[in-house]
């Protein structure tokens, strides 16, 4: 009587739940959903009803495993909209995209560090569209290297015997002290073992090529004789870094890179020079203070420097290493350079942008990272002003909007130290908090009313959303407006 007992409840408990499936919203119903029929209008099709479907899915399994209670046929609507929303807001934050930069820091790590210039863009189209002679010699239609395209013209511009593109300073780095210094020393400065972003510190990748680290020096004063006194019959490279991410003010003393070539080249040693983030422009034109050049250290008589591609440069991520021939020739016979070899964007980017630099004129205008670099005060006051008073014209009264004296920098662990005064719109939102406005403002295009808008990342200070004006590119202070529209609940316009 028992088991029977236990076989009528099991037998009602199913048909309770069967009872319950049937409750459940059709995918068409879901559609037809208001809130829905909104989403459809913000995202493509197929991906809303794919979200649908996987709602109704989830509900189903839930309601099979006793994990719901018992819902109304509205109550699993309202639910099943509710998830179709989630799910679209997660797909929609994932992927990569454009943004809005706000921040007044032109080579953001976190958005992508230097903005291409449009000859850079155009070159990516117009490859990556077809095929192209990327190891295709067209004189005389045999193989040739893709290193052929950009190894001329990074000799030109930097006075060096030879050139070698790898994908990013990192790896050029470790390219060269694993060809030329594995199982040897390579001397460095205390001062310099730098850590940047993600980690990457100086002393694990000396150490993971095999070589060797010997400091010399203290934390803020390293001599040439330090260098001197360290070398031994083991040592091969005497590696000066560039502080790309600090500076160092005070009781501070460095060997420059003219007297460490010197003393490599006395004692049969390679002097080698991570540049980082890499130059090729003067600055000095924009009133700013000087800046190591690749230029100057070629000259000076170091070996091999390395430097970005998208730092200073202005280009795509790369690693560019230039120097003696000699010792290119040797590391594009390491093996371990098919690993970090750039691909066919990379370098139609990189050669366009490299023919900038050699023609010079219009470098400026033509550069997104040096046009930044370049606006005034007043060129950035009057934009502000602008920004300020579309925003009044479009938030309905919902906040107040004021042109504020505000600093960016060059980010990227470039120029470290130095700031650039620069103008903002501060944002006072009336009714919600400034955080509340920076958050809504990333997420407003990937949730209805936003729909195509394109994210806004902004700063907050003292409670309110701060827009910098410098790393704005043409047309971004409408985009701006609307979003800032459409998180506050007014027109978008």
């Amino acid at each position: 009587m028992v088991a029977l007992g236990r076989e009528v409840w099991i037998a009602d408990m199913n048909s309770e739940r069967k009872q319950h499936l049937r409750e459940l919203p059709s995918a068409n119903l879901c559609l037809d959903h208001p809130e829905v029929r909104a989403l459809l209008r913000a995202y493509p099709r197929q991906r809303v009803v794919s979200a649908v479907r996987m709602a109704i899915g989830q509900m189903r399994i839930g309601l099979l495993q006793g994990q719901l209670g018992w819902l109304s046929r509205n109550e699993l609507l309202v639910l099943a909209v509710s998830q179709v929303r989630t799910t679209l807001l997660g797909q929609a934050c994932e992927g990569i995209q454009r943004v809005i930069n706000a921040t007044g820091i032109i080579l953001h790590t976190n958005l992508g560090r230097a903005v291409l210039p449009e000859v850079s863009l155009e070159a990516l189209v117009s490859v990556g569209r077809g095929y192209s002679n990327l190891e295709l010699d067209l004189t005389t239609g045999k193989r040739s290297s893709r290193q052929a395209h950009v190894e001329g013209m990074l000799a030109k511009l930097t006075g060096a015997e030879a050139a070698l593109v790898v994908n990013n300073n990192a790896a050029a780095v470790f390219l060269c002290l694993h060809t030329l210094a594995n199982g040897k020393e390579v001397v460095v400065s205390r001062g310099e073992q730098i850590e940047i972003g993600d980690s990457f510190r100086i002393p694990d990748v000396i150490r993971q090529t095999g070589a060797k680290l010997v400091e010399v020096g203290t934390t803020n004063r390293t001599y040439l004789s330090d260098y001197a006194n360290a070398i031994t019959a083991s040592t091969m490279v005497l590696l000066k870094v560039q502080r790309s991410n600090f500076h160092m003010v005070g009781f501070v003393a460095s060997v420059s890179c003219g007297e460490l070539a010197a003393l490599a080249r006395s004692r049969g040693l390679i002097s080698m020079e991570d540049l980082g983030s890499g130059n090729l422009a003067d600055l000095s034109r924009f009133g700013l203070r000087a800046q190591p050049t690749v230029n100057h250290s070629i000259s000076e008589g170091i070996d091999l420097v390395t430097f970005s591609g998208d730092k200073l440069l202005g280009g795509p991520q790369a690693g560019i290493i230039v120097g003696r021939r000699h010792l290119v020739q040797r590391l594009a016979k390491n093996p371990i350079v098919r690993i970090m070899r750039i691909d066919k964007l990379t370098i139609a980017a990189l050669e366009a942008l490299l023919e900038l630099y050699l023609d010079d004129e219009g470098l400026v205008e033509a550069l997104p990272v040096l046009s930044m670099l370049a606006l005034t005060q007043p060129e950035l006051e009057a934009r502000a002003v602008q920004l300020a008073s579309l925003i009044l014209d479009n938030v309905n009264g919902k906040g107040n909007a004021a042109v504020i004296d505000a600093e960016g920098e060059m980010g990227g662990g470039a120029m470290p130290g130095i700031k650039l005064p620069g103008k903002a719109v501060a944002f006072r939102p009336g009714h919600r908090s400034a955080h509340q406005i920076q958050t809504s403002l990333r997420l407003v295009g990937s949730q209805p009313p936003g729909g195509c808008l394109l994210p806004v990342v902004a700063l907050v200070d003292a409670d309110q959303v701060v827009f910098h004006l410098r790393t704005l590119l043409p047309g971004d202070e409408a985009e701006i407006v609307k979003a800032l529209a459409v998180v506050m609940g007014g027109p978008s316009t």
